[in-house]
């Protein structure tokens, strides 16, 4: 079940660091304001630099004040899993920083997954927590984090590559890379983490060969600092959404598609070359290695929530639109487009899933004042309600053997996940914990489950919360953080599966001060 939610306008955006902000940061460093004297201490921002790690070549820097530009060198085999070993350019600090700098590598040829970058530690020891924007030897650029020691790295990679500027950005407990993408100036690359930095903390720049026997270079420069936070602007902080992939073997993410716009809940092609997600009312189809969206024609229905998705053969798509009756119907029409044709009489009615053979539709719904879940023939015909227990149920989705429907009930006082036959008998909690959990969707291979977690004194499922993805076996068993990101409402809502079940597509937000 959801509210119809509408794109905000979009907002044009402003140079990297507005310039009050810049040099005011800039003066409260000692560094020099454009036009000014060069800095004059060693390592002008900087504090100090060191290897951390077990590097077996011991790494330097040299800092050229008339440019401003600092030359790293850097040995260590990676910085990755749960040990890093690199060159560290480094200052304390505390609060909110930006970093920016532009990046080259000095010398051709090296392992194509050097690392050069930016990057918040909490500690120099090998296993800290970070942060770091990163531009590896053969041009990727990513975001990658360590969320508390010891832990593994993840990565969420930016669709932009090889840019000749980067800027790592803390705004509370929220952590975001920005790019140059050929244009001037730099903009977000979309994807984001949230670690929770004790001051005082680390930032710097840093180097890794990603071979322990070599050592490798990157200057840095026209390196700019500014610690603070930044002026809130009148309107309030900018919304910006992101539509990722995470692959579910390793927890990395990828950003297809970033954008000021308030998108939400992207299905995938039953081919695998497409994403299909909603905003401002209506669909759009976007490639899934990337691209430019391009509209659906859904006919009269311009006011499409974020219910919605494909039947099983790929040939059409439900729909869940307010447009004609003020409240929410379920239709359906071709997936390339058409005129929708109405499944549902009665609203408010929210598509969820479709039967494995494409007979049945699945949906909450309300009823005589009380939502539940309930099916009806994709050919249109009389519904048939499942669930009458007191609470809200929700999410209904099929197991691909068409045996089961999972859904999410608080029947028991929290949103938990349950499934039931698919006539709605034997009705079987599948988590019972701390959380509220929402939306399940099983994978196409029916091995896993995959869904949507709250914290567990957040009431039905808002917007704008940190919120996890999880991950368990379908026949139970542990269940996994695949995600963590700042969500809920838009994130997950509908089926978004690969269809090789290796991968899942969601959107993340930020809220960021511009």
């Amino acid at each position: 079940m959801t509210r119809p939610r509408h794109s905000s306008a979009s907002k044009t955006r402003p140079a990297l660091v507005r310039a009050g902000r810049i040099l005011s940061a800039l003066l409260t460093l000692g560094v020099a304001a454009p036009g000014a004297a060069a800095p004059t201490t060693p390592l002008g921002l900087f504090e100090d630099h060191a290897d951390v790690g077990a590097v077996g070549l011991a790494g330097s820097v040299v800092f050229d004040p008339a440019r401003a530009a600092y030359r790293v060198t850097g040995g260590g085999d990676n910085m990755w899993v749960q040990h890093d070993a690199f060159q560290f350019v480094w200052k304390r600090v505390s609060g909110d920083v930006a970093l920016a700098a532009d990046l080259a590598w000095i010398g051709t040829g090296g392992n194509p997954h050097r690392k050069a970058g930016l990057i918040i530690r909490q500690s120099l020891d090998a296993d800290s927590p970070y942060v770091d924007a990163v531009v590896h030897g053969n041009g990727l650029a990513s975001i990658q984090f360590r969320e508390f020691r010891g832990d593994v790295t993840h990565e969420v990679q930016a669709s932009v590559a090889a840019p000749r500027r980067i800027r790592l950005e803390k705004q509370g407990d929220t952590v975001f890379m920005s790019a140059s993408d050929g244009g001037a100036g730099v903009r977000p690359t979309g994807g984001s983490c949230r670690i929770k930095f004790q001051s005082p903390f680390y930032i710097g720049l840093a180097v890794c060969a990603h071979d322990n026997s070599v050592r490798e270079q990157a200057e840095f420069s026209q390196v700019e600092l500014a610690v603070g936070a930044a002026p809130a602007a009148a309107e309030g902080p900018v919304l910006e959404s992101t539509l990722e992939t995470v692959a579910i073997a390793s927890g990395d993410r990828r950003v297809v598609y970033h954008t000021s716009d308030h998108i939400e809940a992207p299905n995938w092609s039953r081919d695998g070359h497409t994403l299909i997600f909603n905003g401002g009312g209506r669909l759009f189809r976007l490639p899934a290695a990337g691209g430019t969206p391009q509209a659906i024609d859904t006919g009269f229905a311009t006011h499409c929530n974020n219910d919605h998705g494909l039947s099983p053969d790929g040939r059409l798509l439900a729909i869940s639109d307010q447009t004609r009756e003020g409240k929410s119907l379920i239709y359906i029409l071709p997936a390339e487009g058409g005129a929708p044709r109405p499944i549902t009489a009665q609203g408010p009615s929210y598509w969820h899933g479709w039967s494995p053979d494409g007979r049945i539709l699945a949906y909450c719904a309300q009823r005589d004042g009380k939502f539940g879940i309930f099916t009806v023939p994709a050919d249109g015909g009389d519904e048939t309600r499942l669930t009458t227990a007191p609470g809200l149920d929700d999410g209904p989705d099929y197991s691909p053997d068409g045996r089961f429907i999972y859904f999410n009930s608080d029947r028991t006082g929290r949103m938990q996940i349950w499934r039931m036959q698919a006539d709605g008998s034997e009705p079987t909690p599948v988590t019972s914990d701390e959380y509220n959990n929402w939306f399940a969707h099983p994978s196409p291979d029916g091995k896993w489950i995959v869904f949507l977690t709250y914290a567990g004194d957040v009431k039905g499922h808002p917007a704008n919360k940190d919120v996890m993805l999880r991950l368990m076996p379908a026949g139970g068993g542990e269940i996994r953080v695949l995600a963590r990101l700042f969500g809920g409402q838009g994130t997950i809502n509908v089926p978004s599966w690969s269809p090789d079940s290796t991968t899942i597509a969601f959107v993340s937000y930020q809220l960021i001060r511009r």
